[in-house]
This record gives structure tokens, C-alpha cells and sequence, in this order.
């Protein structure tokens, strides 16, 4: 049961699915953050720290009321120990799937929970992905299918749909790689008051 007022400071549609699956009732608030100049600002930051660091920036950006529990949460794409950014064509999107083509990457995360302003609980996450050497026949099939969505994602791809088509493996943490953990979250609101435990 949940037993106080939660706000997922983020517009993933996948976040939200997976809090909305969870059965908790929340407001969406988009956070005025301006993320490619805290990226321009931190330069020497590991995708971790810099994970972390956009999340709690998203989570103390929403003004809410008192006790109100803010959800904020971020995810990067690390390949070669760096962070890797959007892309905006498909042609960079095939560009991007060839790169990461027959290798493993990774997402690191963060989330936190922030309450009356301060960051009050915060955990991170490093998932290891493995994609297939798929021909260059299944990548074309798999850009004309997914189209210009996949673009909202750093690795051009959705786990959740027919982008797991694309991998030899993934893991540990299913929720956290779709850009939430989940379990841990739950947890976290037991902990601070957001759910009767």
C-alpha cells in the first residue's frame, strides 16, 4: 500500500510503465535539467559518476511539496570506458548498431530518491550486454521494423520490443537495463516511507 505522494522526475515511457506495472500511482514531472551542459561542465567523469550525476540533478530539479518522495533516475551507455551519446539520423543509428555489433557494452545507471530537496537514497547499476554478429541483412530488417523510435535510445535499441533480437546475452538486472531498477526502488520506498512494507 502506498502511503505517500511519488514523483518520477522523468518522461520515460518505459519508467513510467515499469512504476505504473508495479502498481504505484505518481506524478510526471519533466525536470528542467540541461543535460549537455552538465556533461560539457564534468568532462572527466566515468559514465557511472556521470549517471549519478544526472539523476540526482533530475530528482532536485522538481519543485514538490513537503514528504513527497521524487523518483530520479538516469542511463548511460559506456563502450571502451566512455559514455556515448544519442544520435539523431538512422543513418547514425546503423552507424551506432555496427559499432556495437559482435561486442559488449554496458549500461551503468543510477536512482535516487529525494525528499523536502535532498537526495536521501541513491543506488547504482552496471549491466553487461553482449550483441550478436548479425548479418548485415538482420540489421536492415531490424531498422526498417523498428523505424525512427529507436532513436530515444543511446544504443539504438529497445530490450523491451524487437531489440532483443539483436543480443547473445544480457544481465544481471532486467528492469535496470529498460532504465529503472526496480526491485531495488521498491525497496527504497518500504525504507523511506513511500510503501507499507
Amino acid at each position: 500500500m502506498q502511503t505517500s505522494p511519488l514523483v518520477l522526475a522523468s518522461t520515460s515511457q518505459i519508467r513510467q510503465s515499469l512504476l505504473r506495472n508495479a502498481g504505484l500511482k505518481f506524478q510526471i514531472c519533466q525536470p528542467q535539467v540541461d543535460e549537455e551542459q552538465l556533461k560539457d561542465q564534468n568532462p572527466d567523469l566515468t559514465p557511472l559518476e556521470l549517471a549519478s550525476l544526472l539523476a540526482r540533478a533530475k530528482a532536485l530539479a522538481v519543485t514538490a511539496p513537503a514528504k513527497t518522495l521524487v523518483i530520479g533516475a538516469d542511463q548511460v551507455l559506456e563502450l571502451d570506458g566512455r559514455s556515448l551519446d544519442k544520435v539523431s539520423s538512422m543513418a547514425l543509428a546503423r552507424t551506432r548498431l555496427l559499432q556495437l555489433r559482435g561486442r559488449k557494452h554496458y549500461l551503468v545507471g543510477a536512482v535516487v530518491l529525494a525528499k523536502d530537496s535532498k537526495i536521501i537514497w541513491e543506488q547504482d547499476h552496471r549491466s553487461q550486454l553482449q550483441m550478436r554478429d548479425f548479418s548485415d541483412y538482420a540489421l536492415e530488417a531490424y531498422l526498417e521494423q523498428a523505424g525512427e523510435r529507436i532513436l530515444a535510445s543511446v544504443g539504438c535499441y529497445e530490450l523491451e520490443k524487437e531489440g532483443i533480437g539483436l543480443f547473445d546475452a544480457v544481465g544481471p538486472d532486467h528492469f535496470a537495463m529498460l532504465g529503472l531498477a526496480l526491485l531495488p526502488v521498491l525497496d527504497a520506498l518500504r525504507t523511506y516511507g513511500g510503501l507499507r512494507s
